[in-house]
């Protein structure tokens, strides 16, 4: 993540966005269970407002520093931060009732990844889970924050093919004008 990208990841201004707007929004209605997985957290803005929505939380996040700093930042909190990649988790089958990917998808360097992220989305949720979700649509703005970034944007157009490929079900995907939000089922 390049420094102007973390600067806007850590600000107030991104936390309210995030508060009262895109969480909101992304999760309207979605049902996450007691058990929930966040699949890059990055500075833990989305965990802290997580927190309030499940009885137990666990974080995995692929860059060490980021794991380390948002595990110490949420020690005593019932959070489990754990350093791992989405793409390859180190967690049982079944093992949560939700599994939630905020606005991170496109920093997953390439589809493949993406798609064996999505797979062990699948493979850890417990059957009935939801996994959900929302990203940025590909813009000009969206790759100019990212310069220097990992950024592989998703296409919300294909998107719901690919959960199903990765063998979700009840699969949706609405876009809005910057952001597309998704849900589907672990059968």
């Amino acid at each position: 993540m390049n420094w102007f990208h973390r600067q806007i990841c850590r600000s107030g201004r991104w936390r309210r966005r995030m508060e009262r707007e895109l969480l909101p929004w992304g999760l309207q209605g979605v049902e996450l269970g007691d058990d929930v997985l966040e699949v890059g957290p990055g500075p833990g803005v989305t965990t802290n407002l997580l927190r309030d929505r499940t009885r137990r939380l666990t974080a995995i996040e692929v860059d060490a520093a980021a794991a380390a700093a948002l595990r110490k930042r949420l020690e005593g909190t019932g959070v489990r931060v754990v350093h791992g990649d989405g793409a390859a988790m180190p967690f049982a089958d079944a093992s949560f009732t939700g599994v939630v990917a905020l606005t991170m998808l496109h920093h997953v360097p390439s589809a493949a990844l993406q798609d064996r992220l999505l797979a062990e989305a699948r493979r850890v949720l417990r059957p009935g889970g939801v996994f959900a979700g929302f990203d940025g649509v590909g813009s000009f703005l969206f790759r100019l924050v990212h310069l220097g970034d990992t950024y592989e944007p998703v296409n919300p157009a294909t998107f719901g093919q690919r959960l199903e490929a990765a063998g979700f079900a009840d699969v949706t995907v609405e876009q809005g004008r910057t952001r597309f939000r998704f849900r589907a089922i672990r059968k």
